[in-house]
């Protein structure tokens, strides 16, 4: 793949101060596209700015808090006075801190507070970014929207309700923005991410959580940011330019089989076969 295949392009990245965000910041950016990198901590954003900038692209670091229609607005007014342009839209923040997982529980144990942190940061969010960009999009009638959901808005689990039901609506998100704007040159999809954490996010995670993951991947290790963030670049640029209203699955094949392939290869194994 081209290296420049963003070059000139402007791509906003929400969240983008640590984890994944940061390293699609990174990676937009080593492919040319300046990058404005939002966060609600603006100290991170700033960082990643910095280090994006020395990759010979312009960059942005502007405090944001998603959820707030006020701080979205207006930061759709900064980078467009700024660049005078918007071409990509990231919408990868979200909330799941340790404290959120804690109280973001089954249902009957459902904090409705994180509930509705939830719903606020990775859906309200995503709506208002894609509300307040789209229209800058269409001066130019171009732009792409990728949004960061999850397995979890496909698959029930024993926790995360709220995440959960968030991640889901961002899979029908992208579908209604791409019906809506599409013949005017807008194009919209999802990541459905699988486990791809940064490498100081093991340690918050048990091993045996971590081994119970890896044995549900068709892939031999979990996933690296990198490979998420590539996929973001390639939705991003020309060479989706017949790809909208979807989800593109990454995440190592964990979704794709049943939920007894674990059970069953190491009943044949046990058997001394390979397959039945």
């Amino acid at each position: 793949m081209s290296t420049a295949k963003l070059a000139e392009r402007v791509a906003i990245v929400t969240g983008g101060g640590n984890g994944l965000g940061a390293e699609c910041a990174r990676v937009l950016a080593g492919h040319g596209a300046h990058v404005v990198v939002l966060d609600i901590d603006g100290e991170a954003a700033s960082r990643v700015a910095d280090e994006v900038s020395k990759r010979g692209v312009q960059s942005m670091a502007i405090r944001c808090d998603v959820s707030s229609e006020d701080d979205v607005k207006d930061m759709a007014a900064q980078v467009k006075a700024r660049f005078g342009r918007i071409d990509v839209l990231h919408n990868n923040a979200a909330v799941l801190s340790v404290d959120q997982r804690q109280r973001d529980r089954d249902i009957c144990n459902l904090d409705m507070q994180a509930w509705d942190r939830a719903i606020a940061v990775n859906l309200r969010g995503a709506v208002l970014c894609s509300k307040y960009v789209i229209p800058v999009m269409l001066e130019r009638k171009s732009g792409a929207l990728i949004f960061a959901t999850s397995g979890l808005g496909m698959q029930g689990d024993l926790s995360l309700t709220g995440y959960a039901c968030s991640k889901a609506a961002l899979m029908m998100l992208p579908r209604t923005i791409a019906a809506q704007y599409g013949k005017q040159g807008i194009r919209a999809n999802a990541v459905q991410i699988g486990l791809a954490p940064a490498e100081n996010a093991h340690g918050s995670m048990p091993a045996e959580l971590l081994e119970i993951i890896r044995d549900n991947h068709l892939t031999p290790e979990l996933g690296t940011p990198r490979q998420i963030a590539d996929v973001v670049a390639f939705l991003a640029s020309d060479e989706a330019s017949f790809v909208t209203g979807t989800t593109l699955v990454a995440d190592g094949g964990f979704s794709s089989h049943t939920p007894s392939l674990v059970a069953m290869r190491a009943l044949f194994e046990k058997m001394g076969r390979s397959s039945m």
